[in-house]
């Protein structure tokens, strides 16, 4: 079997000098097998990647619209030049540390599989602590009203909608683009959510829920850790929450009072070293049961709250 047929992506001009010269000798490499390309992106990867093995084949199986069982099956397959070509151009971006995700459009999330565009951010395993912590505040076979806030590619949404399909949801985003995403998202996947345009909770005036939950921006501005690798290949509208990083979290906290219901429970996602001030921010609401919630690496993560009854 020929490995051909390629997926379309942004290109990228930036290039290492090794995979410049790689590319310039593509007559030859298009005649060797899969298994040798994918170690040459080892190579090429190795000491830009955390796991150069595992990016180059991805990078492949989806140069070659593949998947992992075909690559395993017949790793000495011969790879076409439109798909070689594919695969260098990947390579060049990975090297340069675009997030695999970013460069395929896609990623996984709560075992769905998302695709993604420029005005989206790539899902973080942490935010599987998020859905959970909301899972756990509604018990299955309910139906409960639920606000994702800020959705952007609609994960937080989409996998809560999975999980209960009762649950009436609706999502919002102030990018239109990001928007569009989410709603494509949830067609293919076939899970309904009610999308709504707009920043926070402008679009949702007059409504109260029984869930809110929220993944937004809380990056600080200038945050010297952000100026280089993945975090330039992503939209900056949703990482950077103002000087201190609180800005959307202060304006969320300031009004998810407004629209709980008795009872009501929030949940929301920030830095690890936010949890002191976003419980306060919550406090000052009059919330009650106040938590906060470590991520697997044991850094707080998540901070949720009740609306008294």
């Amino acid at each position: 079997m020929r490995c051909s047929g390629v997926i379309s992506n942004r290109s990228s001009n930036r290039s290492s000098p090794n995979i410049r010269q790689t590319n310039s000798r593509r007559s030859a490499v298009t005649e060797l097998a899969a298994a040798a390309l994918v170690q040459r992106g080892i190579t090429e990867l190795s000491g830009r990647s955390d796991s150069p093995r595992r990016d180059a084949e991805v990078l492949l199986q989806a140069a070659c619209s593949i998947d992992r069982t075909a690559l395993a099956k017949n790793p000495e397959q011969p790879v076409d030049a439109a798909a070689a070509d594919a695969y260098f151009d990947f390579l060049k971006r990975r090297y340069d540390h675009e997030p695999v995700a970013c460069i395929l459009g896609r990623k996984e999330f709560w075992s769905l599989e998302l695709e993604l565009n420029a005005s989206t951010l790539v899902p973080r395993p942490e935010t599987e602590l998020l859905v959970e912590t909301a899972l756990e505040a509604i018990p299955a076979g309910t139906t409960v009203e639920i606000a994702d806030l800020g959705t952007g590619s609609g994960a937080i949404a989409l996998a809560l909608a999975a999980e209960r399909p009762l649950a009436r949801i609706t999502a919002t985003d102030l990018n239109p683009d990001a928007l569009w995403q989410a709603r494509d998202n949830a067609s293919r996947l076939g899970l309904a959510i009610h999308f709504e345009e707009g920043d926070w909770f402008r679009p949702l005036a007059g409504r109260s829920f029984d869930v809110i939950v929220s993944n937004p921006p809380y990056v600080r501005d200038n945050d010297p850790l952000l100026q280089t690798g993945p975090a330039l290949f992503e939209p900056p509208l949703a990482l950077f929450g103002g000087q201190d990083g609180l800005t959307c979290l202060r304006t969320l906290c300031a009004s998810v009072k407004d629209h709980l219901n008795p009872g009501g429970f929030v949940a929301l996602e920030h830095g690890h070293d936010q949890q002191d001030a976003v419980k306060a921010l919550l406090s000052e609401v009059n919330l009650e049961s106040i938590v906060g919630h470590k991520d697997l690496a044991g850094r707080p993560r998540v901070t949720t709250a009740r609306m008294p009854h």
